[in-house]
C-alpha cells in the first residue's frame, strides 16, 4: 500500500487559496480517475494541505465532506489515517448535471487545450520514453480493453493519457493532462440520453483501445511526428462527441432559453 505522495504529486496545487468545494471536486474526481488507488492512505493533514495549497482547517474541512460521500475513510490508532475508498463507478446523473453546467464557451476552451497539451505529450514521449513506460501504456490498453464498467472505462482511459504525459518527461504537461483529465475524462464516458444527436452516441471502448495501441506503437518506434498526429485525432474525435452531447443537451432546454431571452430582450 502506498501513502498518496506520488498520487498528490500529480495534482496541481489550487490557483489561489482554496474553499473546501474546490478541495472536495479535486480530490473525488481524482479518485473516480484511479490517481489514488482503493485503500491508498492519503498524507498526513499538514504535508497534504501543503501539497494542495490550501489551509489545513480547509483540507480538514474538505476531508469531512469527502468522509461524508464515502470517498475517504478516516482510521485511528498507531496504523490509522485517511484511506481512498473509491466507488465502482460516478453517478451518471451527476456527470450529466456536469456537463450541462458548462458553457460551450468553457468546453470549447478545454478542448483546445487538450488538444495542444496530448499532441505535444505525445511527441516528446516519443523522444523520452523509457521501456517500461511503454509497457505499461499496453497494459493500459488492455485494462480498456477488458473493463467492463463506465468506472473501470474511465480509469484505464485517462490513465493512458496521464502515463503518455510522465513518459513525455514534462512535469508541466503531466500536471496539465492531470487536470484536464479530472474535468473531462469521466465526461468523455458518459452514456448518451435517450434522443440526443448520433454524433452523441456512446463512445465505443474497442475503438478507443485501438486509437490507443495506435500512439503507443508510434511513440515505441519513436516516431514523435506520428504520435503527435494520432493523439491529436484521438482527442479531437472523442471531444467531438462530447461537444455533440453538450449542444444536444442544450437544443432539449432550447424553449426555456428562448422565453429567458425574450425576458432579457424585453
Amino acid at each position: 500500500m502506498t501513502d498518496g505522495r506520488h498520487s498528490v504529486s500529480l495534482i496541481s496545487p489550487l490557483a489561489a487559496a482554496g474553499r473546501a468545494d474546490e478541495v472536495v471536486q479535486r480530490v473525488s474526481q481524482a479518485i473516480q480517475l484511479g490517481l489514488f488507488v482503493d485503500g491508498e492512505q492519503l498524507p498526513p493533514e499538514t504535508e497534504f494541505a501543503a501539497q494542495l495549497g490550501v489551509s489545513a482547517m480547509t483540507l480538514r474541512e474538505a476531508l469531512a465532506t469527502l468522509r461524508q460521500q464515502g470517498l475517504v475513510e478516516t482510521r485511528r490508532g498507531r496504523t490509522g489515517g485517511t484511506f481512498v475508498r473509491r466507488p465502482a463507478a460516478p453517478s451518471v446523473t451527476a456527470l450529466r448535471d456536469r456537463l450541462r453546467g458548462m458553457t460551450t464557451s468553457t468546453l470549447r476552451d478545454l478542448i483546445d487545450e487538450q488538444f495542444a497539451v496530448s499532441g505535444a505529450a505525445a511527441k516528446l514521449a516519443a523522444a523520452r520514453a523509457s521501456g517500461a513506460s511503454v509497457r505499461l501504456l499496453h497494459v493500459l490498453v488492455q485494462q480498456l480493453t477488458g473493463a467492463a464498467s463506465l468506472g473501470s472505462r474511465i480509469r484505464a482511459d485517462s490513465r493512458f493519457h496521464i502515463e503518455v504525459a510522465i513518459a513525455s518527461q514534462s512535469e508541466r504537461l503531466t500536471r496539465l493532462e492531470v487536470g484536464l483529465q479530472t474535468q473531462l475524462g469521466e465526461l468523455l464516458w458518459l452514456p448518451p440520453d435517450t434522443g440526443l444527436t448520433e454524433g452523441a452516441g456512446l463512445l465505443d471502448p474497442a475503438a478507443a483501445a485501438a486509437e490507443h495501441t495506435a500512439i503507443a506503437e508510434a511513440i515505441a518506434a519513436e516516431d514523435g511526428d506520428q504520435a503527435r498526429l494520432l493523439a491529436e485525432r484521438h482527442v479531437e474525435g472523442t471531444l467531438q462527441r462530447l461537444t455533440a452531447m453538450r449542444l444536444a443537451m442544450s437544443q432539449i432546454s432550447l424553449p426555456q432559453a428562448a422565453v429567458g431571452e425574450e425576458r432579457v430582450r424585453g
